[in-house]
């Protein structure tokens, strides 16, 4: 059976709707049981994605991956500074 990934704001979403379910005096195992996830998953999510709303969880994934993108290229560049620099050193 696939395991299904749930995009950030079906997670936001299905937080709030636990966090409805909580405060109507539901267990939190009920509650994580009808949004169909595993406790584990539940306490995941909620510190990763918390207080966040759906605009915020959007903006902050985009983020993480302009992170990731920039830190390749700066890995990518000292790499060639490195290269250049054993070169005019003449060992190579």
């Amino acid at each position: 059976m696939p395991r299904k990934r749930h995009k950030p704001e079906e997670i936001v979403a299905k937080l709030r709707q636990a966090d409805v379910l909580i405060s109507r005096g539901k267990p939190v195992a009920d509650a994580v049981r009808a949004i169909g996830v595993t406790e584990v998953t539940y306490y995941r999510w909620r510190q990763e994605f918390g207080g966040l709303k759906t605009d915020q969880v959007k903006r902050m994934k985009e983020l993480e991956a302009e992170n990731t993108r920039l830190r390749r290229a700066v890995s990518d560049l000292t790499l060639d500074k490195m290269i250049l620099a054993e070169a005019a050193k003449g060992n190579f």
